[in-house]
């Protein structure tokens, strides 16, 4: 496995066969996937529901908010319930009252034996499987419609405007009127009845298993863990300590080579910023700006969590509601994280190639302007779509499509992958050069190409799904482009460019950063690829869906117990050399993106991904504790790293004031980690005891979210919310001083001070 061709025949052919098992297994789940019936009709004839309003109601419901308020099947926000278990409860809490009604004027006077056949005949009913594909309806007893009505005009008042509901709406941080029309609130029941049919129903054929593999946990019809579920866990976990055990026995028995012995001086200090460098120089004062607004959005929100309606008695949510500011917090973090890869890779695209392409610096300008339009205007058009109410197809097209980290509208995308298809090309041609001239470095540039490619073509899963697709099939897709673009190409591209960049400053051997960087890749992608399919345990799939992705998404957690020893090791080639100290903050980030990438990504993600823990904690605060340590210590710190050292190499030396990176460092992962430690995961465990004990449905209640533990533990997190605006105002102040003090260089001579005073 020592030779690089070797390596790269095999990192082909697991990229075809992975990519073909979940193009297989995408196939099974569109085939297997919960039929959306023509009608939803009781046992006298009535309709209750037709197909058409289902299909409608999950257009409302996203154009509503949708998994920026709630979730559906576990995936999106948390201050609202999860509708699917919400209605799931409220449908059988309420026919079982019915059928104990019908023994007795007074419920509590039944027996034991009584209250046993209650449960049981209710049990029977919710699980037994009534759909006609010849007919295509779905057939309920009278006294079950009665129930289904019920819960629906719950569900009519509480998006309208009853004022019996305010104080749930309130508590849900929804606004009053979310839903105007009527018809469209019919539509919306209409969704969240099919979306908990389909969570409780038995599969055809199947005893005691529904679409959703039992999930939500609802003990009053039987939704309990699987035992498939049970066995791919502890199979799942055997592979973990399997693969940590091989990955460490390889890594110890293999052949060391010499470290490299860095150069007397600064190989990058003389070399001469092109224009199309020079003119990357704004995408980093974007980067930090969009993070500013990433952590004041973050902190809307959060508090909304305490105060639905209200920002410490302020009527924010007239103007900014819960929607609004959540969807600009993931977005916005989605957008400054990849401006910093993007930028990186124009930056560095001239550095590798040695020269500059003909036009180059007119495409990094237009591609930057074109990025500013895209982020602007898809926040700006998404926020008043929510604000008027602009209805389903202003939202899906222009506005917000509800769609956790997708939620830009279908034109902004196109746009997006327009400009992420320029960015290939522009770094294509500047690394041509390089491409086709043999060298120890080939292999990482092409790296950084592909990866690149990937990066442009892939976001093209964006498009896939449209208004009327299968609710299965959108989550598939979409878990395509989180999953798989952010998770695996840009992870690709990074290694490989911060590979580059060790190898540039000489710290790295070119032929072993070769070797190591098309090894990783294919560990990388050997989880990675499949491991998508853990986001996919509960959402209308097969379950050959648990086994495949609690298999592959543990492998996908083993080369992460390596990456903090290996950032360790970086930043120990970095020390004892002088000049090295100018690039003391970008290593840090580096070391840093280890830590969390073992502790955010690895420990915090394992801990949720076995089935048997997704079962319980899916839709709760676990997951927000690993999304927050994953997202921004990995990729985000990622980010200011790599924007770190290319600001280094764009400014004279003598402007940077290191002296504030000291605290924004500091003040950036020390707050991540109180924010994560202190609140989000006592937090996440406090609703898995609620779910294990009672429910899904009860662990995302108002009496769990809004109960003194809980909010206590949201406040918790203000500490740690300081700390890390504090880092945060220090990296901006950072790049204001560069922006206000410096212009960008072109050379600077030898014997420039490394750092500002």
């Amino acid at each position: 496995m020592s030779n690089s061709k070797t390596l790269w025949r095999w990192l082909a052919l697991i990229f075809v066969l992975s990519f073909g098992a979940l193009g297989y297994l995408g196939l099974q789940i569109y085939l297997t996937a919960p039929p959306i019936p023509q009608a939803v009709v009781s046992a006298s004839g009535q309709t209750l529901f037709t197909g058409e309003q289902i299909q409608k109601g999950q257009q409302v419901w996203l154009a509503s908010g949708g998994q920026q308020q709630g979730s559906v099947w576990g995936h999106g926000a948390y201050v609202a319930p999860d509708w699917s278990a919400d209605w799931l409860h409220r449908e059988a809490e309420t026919l079982q009252a019915m059928r104990a009604k019908s023994l007795a004027a007074d419920a509590s006077n039944l027996t034991a034996a009584e209250r046993g056949a209650v449960q049981g005949a209710l049990k029977e009913e919710m699980r037994r499987n009534t759909y006609d594909a010849a007919t295509g309806k779905v057939t309920v007893s009278d006294l079950r419609a009665q129930a289904i009505r019920q819960t629906a005009d719950h569900y009519a008042g509480l998006f309208g405007t009853d004022p019996k509901l305010m104080k749930l709406r309130e508590q849900y941080a929804m606004t009053e009127g979310n839903v105007p029309d009527a018809a469209d609130r019919e539509a919306l029941t209409a969704f969240f009845f099919w979306s908990a049919w389909a969570a409780t129903t038995d599969r055809p054929g199947e005893t005691g298993l529904s679409y959703t593999s039992n999930w939500p946990h609802e003990p009053l019809v039987g939704n309990t863990m699987t035992t498939s579920a049970a066995m791919w866990s502890m199979v799942s976990i055997i592979l973990l300590l399997a693969g940590i055990a091989a990955m460490l026995w390889l890594h110890g028995a293999g052949k060391h080579e010499e470290p490299a012995v860095p150069p007397k001086a600064d190989p990058l200090l003389g070399v001469p910023a092109t224009p199309s460098m020079k003119a990357v120089r704004k995408y980093f004062f974007v980067v930090v700006g969009l993070l500013l607004l990433q952590i004041g959005m973050g902190a809307i929100t959060a508090h909304y969590a305490v105060e639905g309606q209200a920002f410490f008695g302020f009527p924010l949510s007239d103007i900014l509601p819960y929607v609004v500011s959540r969807t600009t917090h993931t977005q916005v973090g989605i957008f400054w994280i990849a401006t910093a890869w993007l930028a990186t890779g124009l930056y560095i695209a001239p550095l590798l190639g040695g020269k500059e392409p003909k036009f180059q610096k007119l495409g990094v300008d237009f591609l930057f302007y074109a990025l500013l339009l895209i982020v602007v205007g898809s926040t700006a058009f998404g926020w008043l779509g929510h604000l008027q109410h602009k209805g389903v197809d202003f939202s899906f097209w222009v506005g917000n499509q509800g769609l956790e980290f997708t939620s830009m509208g279908r034109v902004w995308q196109y746009l997006l992958f327009v400009g992420l298809l320029l960015w290939a090309v522009l770094l294509g041609r500047a690394l041509w050069p390089a491409l086709k001239t043999p060298s120890e470095s080939r292999g990482l540039i092409a790296m950084v190409f592909l990866s690149a490619t990937c990066i442009g073509g892939f976001y093209a899963t964006s498009l896939t799904w449209g208004q009327t697709t299968h609710y299965s099939m959108v989550e598939y897709w979409r878990w395509w482009l989180v999953h798989l673009w952010v998770e695996g190409f840009f992870e690709v591209f990074a290694t490989a460019v911060i590979a580059l960049i060790f190898t540039k400053l000489g710290l790295v051997r070119a032929s072993s950063a070769n070797r190591a960087i098309v090894a990783e890749t294919i560990v990388f992608l050997f989880g990675g690829i499949l491991g998508t399919l853990h986001h996919l345990y509960w959402t209308g799939t097969p379950t050959s869906v648990i086994a495949v992705g609690a298999v592959f998404s543990a492998l996908e957690v083993v080369p992460l117990t390596l990456i903090g020893l290996e950032a360790l090791q970086n930043w120990q080639r970095s020390q004892g050399v002088a000049w090295l100290n100018a690039y003391k903050w970008p290593v840090l980030c580096f070391v840093a993106v280890g830590f969390w990438n073992t502790v955010g990504a690895g420990l915090l993600g394992f801990a949720i991904n076995p089935p048997a823990s997704l079962y319980y904690v899916q839709g709760l605060n676990m997951t927000a504790a690993h999304g927050h340590a994953a997202l921004f210590g990995v990729y985000g710190m990622l980010g200011i790293g790599l924007m770190l050292f290319c600001l280094r190499n764009l400014f004279a030396r003598q402007l940077h004031a290191d002296r504030l990176l000291k605290p924004a460092f500091w003040g950036l992962n020390i707050g991540l980690a109180m924010m994560v430690f202190l609140s989000l995961l006592p937090a996440g465990i406090y609703q898995a005891w609620a779910a294990i004990t009672q429910g899904l449905w009860y662990a995302r209640s108002a009496e769990i979210i809004h109960s003194p533990v809980m909010e206590t533990l949201v406040w918790l997190r203000v500490p740690g919310d300081i700390v890390f605006s504090i880092g945060a105002l220090y990296l901006g102040i950072y790049t204001l001083r560069l922006l206000g003090r410096g212009k960008a260089r072109d050379t600077v001579p030898a014997g420039v001070a490394t750092a500002g005073r």
